[in-house]
């Protein structure tokens, strides 16, 4: 359908629905009349399932399902409150989010949804479980003839910001990969293992300060690269060192190190986890080519805040593996994927009992010592990272399996 035909589709499909909807009488017609006539699905039967078993102490049904997009309906009467809790049959109380939420948990890890939706015939509420702690988009059925492209992601099998977090990361790692090798042409020994490891470090550096000057770990925007602007081609290695040095040093430290230190300087926070404390990390003297990479494309001229958290270890990867940035891309678990890996693992455990603290004490005193002491406990968390590479002959036999730890 053209976009004229489409929004022409979701008003009569709206003027066809206001005021209705039973539960257990016409969800299945309200889903199926919707995905084909405002989405153009065709062969319905096979792109939507409706009350799937799932097995809980007791045999629940799945309102409504589609693999293909993994996404899941919890779909409720018309004037239902979809905030508010209903005792299940166990006598637990949950809300349809935390309906469908049991029902994600005891699916297989492939089928779990990226995107769950609970709707009562006159409004959606769309969760993304890559922000499982987000709050959901709501669009009312009156504003489907304007909103309907929000919900575009029910028929397409990527949606368009997991296709621009992709692309964002290729260029990170592309803008990454260029500095690395204009870099080690300045070293004279480019194949030794130290050269690399200095390199490396100086490189994860680099793009730490890129990431942090976006993302307002530094204050301002473009803070780290304009500070680099102000000095000549020839002293900015010397000028970097000073600032990896400052990066390091506390309030303290900053005092005793020297009273006078340049406002430009002093401006930048300290960075603790000693990301910037070795100090045997060489620093040769920068290349036009280096600086114009540094300062014009990758400072100025990228945004460095619009890389997922999630991902952003890959843009490391591209610079530490040598394999990786040759290949000319990013190669990174998918969100969806590390989600389906930790979320049962420790993520789902964890945040139950964040929950629990925020709703189960009322006095703040007490509220604020739990937290505390959570926030200690999360603080004193080690996890053991696997990388799993798993490639499956036709065949269905382990063709190879990669373990990176």
């Amino acid at each position: 359908m053209t976009e004229k035909e489409q929004k022409k589709a979701a008003k009569e499909f709206a003027e066809r629905w206001k005021d209705k909807g039973y539960e257990k009488g016409e969800s299945q017609k309200f889903w199926i009349d919707m995905l084909v006539n405002v989405y153009g699905v065709e062969d319905i039967a096979d792109f939507i399932s409706f009350e799937d078993q799932v097995h809980l102490d007791h045999t629940s049904f799945i309102d409504g399902y589609i693999k293909s997009t993994h996404v899941m309906i919890e779909q409720k009467s018309l004037g239902k409150d979809l905030r508010k809790a209903i005792r299940q049959s166990d006598g637990s109380l949950l809300n349809p989010f935390q309906q469908a939420k049991r029902y994600s948990a005891k699916l297989p890890y492939d089928d779990r949804p990226r995107w769950i939706i609970t709707c009562n015939f006159d409004e959606f509420h769309v969760y993304d479980m890559n922000k499982p702690n987000g709050e959901p988009e709501q669009i009312l059925l009156k504003d489907l003839p304007k909103d309907y492209y929000r919900l575009q992601f029910l028929v397409q099998q990527k949606s368009e910001m997991m296709k621009k977090e992709e692309e964002i990361s290729m260029q990170a790692g592309e803008l990454v990969g260029k500095l690395y090798d204009a870099i080690l042409k300045q070293y004279k020994d480019p194949e030794n293992p130290e050269t690399l490891k200095s390199l490396n470090m100086l490189c994860v550096r680099l793009v730490f300060c890129l990431y942090a000057e976006d993302a307002g770990i530094f204050g301002t925007h473009e803070m780290f690269g304009q500070y680099l602007q102000q000095f000549p081609v020839k002293e900015v290695h010397k000028k970097l060192r000073e600032l990896f040095k400052i990066l390091d040093m506390n309030d303290e430290e900053r005092e005793e190190y020297d009273e006078y230190m340049d406002d430009d300087l002093a401006a930048f926070p300290y960075v603790n986890g000693g990301l910037f404390a070795d100090e045997n990390v060489k620093i040769l003297p920068f290349t036009d080519e280096i600086v114009d990479l540094l300062v014009n494309k990758a400072s100025a001229g990228f945004d460095w805040s619009e890389i997922s958290p999630t991902i952003f270890g890959a843009v490391f990867e591209s610079t530490l593996n040598p394999e990786t940035r040759r290949s000319g891309g990013m190669h990174y678990t998918s969100i969806e994927n590390i989600h389906k890996v930790i979320d049962p693992l420790f993520l789902d455990e964890l945040k139950k009992e964040f929950r629990e603290i925020i709703d189960g004490n009322k006095q703040l005193k007490v509220k604020n010592a739990k937290l505390e002491a959570f926030e200690q406990k999360l603080a004193g968390l080690v996890f053991l990272d696997i990388i799993m590479q798993i490639l499956i002959q036709s065949r269905g036999k382990i063709k190879k399996c990669a373990f990176a730890v």
